[in-house]
């Protein structure tokens, strides 16, 4: 997920503050969840190369079923958190979702059912704005409709659950075997904001014209984690970097999430008829790739500040890369998803009607509910901030009926 960071009491004015970019890895003693850390070791130590690949380690740090950073009930999302995202400011995402929703469900008879599956809601709050503006401004299509969380953090579920109470009869949970097991869906919208960015991704850095792994070890002189970078083997990344049919540079590094490919070929799969709608911060391959990344895209976020530094808080900071979202629409065109959208959040916005929610008022009061409102629209229209970060691609299957 694309993190934003700010220090003042309304979270719409500020972006990206304090970044902290720290190249070089200082020799200190570790921090972070200490019985995480020690699970970690254990794995480098059982492992034939004493070290583990990045994937291995950033999979732990964030999703081990008792210590990852998504597993535990750490706030994550707001002031008490280490991060902001899109739904949490000023509600608009949800609202302008729903209305698009609403807008591509019109063609279903009113005898048939609808759902929507919303994979990786965090803490239920885009959710609950989606049904709060569909109850409000389509109660018809509000009655017939399914709404599937996909949350394997019991935490979240209970996140969830609290924020979403209002719709308790409209709410299921299902873990994504569950979901799966249940296909072909038909009229199926399936949302994700903020998802394919939180997945682990390999990284691989180029030298002397060949792809190496990056994979951690343990320093014990340093007591603290270090990078190892051994000749890539496998094969579905050696693959992956032909496909992109580019010129890597001397020392240039690179993320490849493999998980979130798999992701999109089990939604496509899975899916008889709807559309998915994905929501998040990234590009296309040539810009990913392109000279003026040589370190990447990936950063971690921990109590509002930002770093690259992987192994400062581990267990206890987000981690984050953006998303290559022309390899998402390649992955999708593989299971028979058509491309119907990929645009700036701004455009999706505004061709659904964000621009219609302004209004006008005489308060002198910067922080009444309408100037807090108006100036969350406009934030989300700023062109240089999150509204041109934030990438909104529609995939469709079949026709809803």
């Amino acid at each position: 997920m694309v993190r934003f960071v700010f220090s003042d009491m309304d979270a719409c004015f500020y972006y990206a503050v304090n970044i902290q970019l720290s190249r070089e890895r200082v020799k200190r003693r570790v921090k972070g969840n200490r019985a995480l850390i020690e699970v970690i070791q254990q794995r480098i130590e059982q492992s034939p190369e004493r070290a583990i690949s990045f994937y291995d380690y950033m999979e732990l740090c964030l999703y081990h079923p008792e210590h990852g950073y998504y597993m535990s009930d750490r706030r994550k999302i707001g002031r008490e958190g280490d991060f902001y995202t899109s739904s949490a400011i000023g509600g608009l995402m949800g609202e302008v979702m729903a209305r698009y929703i609403a807008s591509q469900t019109k063609e279903i008879g009113p005898r048939s059912p609808v759902t929507i599956v919303e994979w990786g809601g965090g803490t239920g709050r885009l959710t609950r704005l989606v049904l709060d503006e569909l109850r409000l401004v389509e109660p018809e299509l509000y009655d017939r409709l399914k709404y599937i969380c996909i949350e394997k953090s019991l935490a979240h579920r209970a996140l969830q659950s609290e924020e979403c109470k209002d719709h308790a009869q409209r709410l299921h949970w299902m873990s994504d075997i569950e979901w799966l097991q249940q296909a072909p869906w038909e009229n199926a919208i399936v949302i994700s904001n903020e998802l394919p960015d939180a997945f682990a991704v390999h990284r691989v850095e180029f030298r002397d014209d060949q792809p190496y792994e990056i994979y951690v070890e343990w320093d014990n002189a340093a007591e603290t984690f270090k990078e190892k970078a051994i000749k890539l083997k496998n094969q579905e990344l050696i693959a992956f970097i032909a496909q992109q049919r580019m010129t890597f540079r001397q020392g240039q590094q690179m993320e490849i999430n493999l998980d979130a490919l798999r992701w999109m070929v089990t939604l496509g799969m899975a899916l008889s008829s709807g559309l998915i709608i994905t929501v998040d911060y990234g590009d296309q391959a040539m810009e990913l790739y392109d000279a003026h990344r040589m370190r990447g895209t990936f950063m971690c976020y921990h109590n509002h500040q930002a770093s690259d530094d992987p192994y400062a808080f581990p267990g206890e900071q987000d981690m984050t890369a953006h998303v290559n979202f022309t390899a998402l629409m390649e992955e999708g065109e593989k299971t028979g998803l058509q491309l119907q959208g990929y645009m700036t959040q701004k455009q999706f916005l505004v061709e659904n009607g964000i621009l219609t929610m302004l209004q006008d008022h005489n308060a002198t009061d910067p922080f009444s509910p309408v100037a807090r409102r108006n100036r969350a629209i406009r934030q989300l229209l700023i062109s240089d901030q999150m509204s041109e970060l934030f990438k909104v691609l529609i995939q469709k299957k079949g026709e809803l009926h």
